[in-house]
């Protein structure tokens, strides 16, 4: 989800600088490297930088990043796509959103471009020391890998998911580490174990107006990094001790979110889908199997029956297109068996009934749905010897799908 990149770039303004070695924090600083050093097993390779920033400042430069034409593109798309899939109500203006979530939510940022760790002027002194200590994680991980290209991949949105729950998750996971003593099982020094602390930052955020009012995607897209990120990060300590999580990262939201999927002796590698050129295309992404999840959740209101549906993803993409009619929407999905599959189209079913309380009529082995304004189809065929299901929305009267479906392709990666 692409307002989850938007989140993490659009953060920060230039003012009084600093260094780690003297100012209001420069204790806590001294304090935690190396505590942080000893918990990740590596050292900085130079000390890292502190600066003040006022909330205003860093509202002043959100809205000078939301200016620049790819964010504008990218949040546009992203807003078209979610309204026409009824994730977003009409009215929500998605990138005037970003920038109050965000400058509700800012205490402290690490920002790759500049090496500089940052902290709201005025942000309430019990949460100051634990996001210093949290970002401080983010500046000894950029001293290894490049944040900066890590957080920009282009097209990918699921894959930029796993990618950032490793470094938020990593954060996450080594500041409870630390905050329990740096030793031993955290779960079972936590009151209520692993899962309360799930709770514990779920619930953290949500007593934050504005995100707490955000659509669930929204809320859910910005809490996957930090709360599955930090489960992964501890599955990472437990099953490959001595290893450094930055080694290999995961390449899609399934292996972050299932153990057997990145750590089994097999790994679940997602396959390559190629969509057919299209004109007219406004965006291309993907959205992952923690995406389709979220897409029939919100539906559905149902968490068992969307992730029943949504596990056996293997791979897949969408367009939006613009057309003369108005904009259509297709999306194909690659699935690990027939069963997969199937299970996904009977939870499209579900999707149209409670969406639009429309019924599919079968014709050609299609699954069409009618309502007042569009006409979705959902269709299933096999590909390079993977069940693939396509979902294409289009306005009302329209039969042609908006790209060339029999030219998808799909193969291993």
């Amino acid at each position: 989800m692409r307002w989850r990149a938007a989140a993490l770039a659009l953060v920060v303004a230039a003012c009084r600088h600093r260094p780690g070695g003297d100012g209001p924090y420069a204790d806590k600083v001294a304090n935690d490297v190396p505590q942080i050093e000893r918990a990740l097993g590596v050292k900085y390779k130079r000390p890292p930088k502190l600066e003040i920033r006022s909330r205003q400042q860093v509202r002043e430069f959100l809205l000078q990043k939301l200016n620049e034409p790819a964010v504008q593109k990218a949040i546009a798309g992203q807003e078209m796509t979610y309204k026409l899939l009824g994730l977003l109500p009409d009215t929500l203006k998605l990138g005037e959103f970003f920038v109050k979530v965000l400058t509700e939510q800012i205490i402290g940022y690490y920002d790759p471009k500049t090496k500089l760790l940052y902290v709201v002027d005025g942000a309430p002194e019990e949460y100051v020391g634990i996001t210093i200590m949290h970002e401080l994680v983010h500046a000894l991980q950029d001293q290894y890998v490049n944040l900066d290209s890590l957080q920009h991949l282009v097209g990918d949105d699921d894959r930029q998911a796993a990618v950032q729950s490793v470094i938020e998750g990593q954060a996450v996971y080594e500041q409870v580490y630390l905050m329990a003593g740096g030793s031993g099982n955290i779960a079972a020094q936590l009151p209520g174990g692993w899962e309360q602390l799930r709770t514990a930052i779920r619930e953290a955020q949500t007593t934050q107006p504005i995100f707490a009012s955000a659509p669930m995607v929204i809320q859910e897209a910005l809490l996957f990094p930090y709360i599955n990120g930090a489960e992964f990060a501890r599955r990472f300590q437990s099953l490959r001790p001595g290893k450094f999580l930055w080694d290999q990262f995961p390449q899609s939201t399934e292996q972050v979110m299932h153990e057997r999927a990145f750590f089994g002796a097999a790994p679940d590698v997602p396959s390559v889908l190629t969509l057919p050129a299209a004109k007219g295309i406004i965006d291309e992404n993907d959205f992952g199997e923690f995406g389709t999840r979220l897409f029939l959740f919100h539906h559905l209101k149902d968490r068992d029956a969307a992730t029943r549906a949504s596990v056996g993803w293997d791979a897949d993409r969408y367009v939006l297109v613009k057309t003369p009619a108005g904009n259509a929407f297709a999306w194909t999905t690659v699935w690990d068996t027939p069963l997969d599959a199937a299970e996904f189209v009977s939870a499209l079913d579900d999707v149209m009934l409670a969406r639009f309380r429309a019924k599919s009529v079968n014709t050609g082995g299609v699954r069409r749905f009618a309502t007042a304004t569009r006409a979705i189809e959902v269709s299933s065929r096999d590909i390079g010897g993977r069940p693939v299901v396509f979902y294409v929305d289009m306005p009302a009267g329209s039969t042609t799908p908006p790209i060339d479906l029999a030219k998808v392709q799909v193969s291993a990666r």
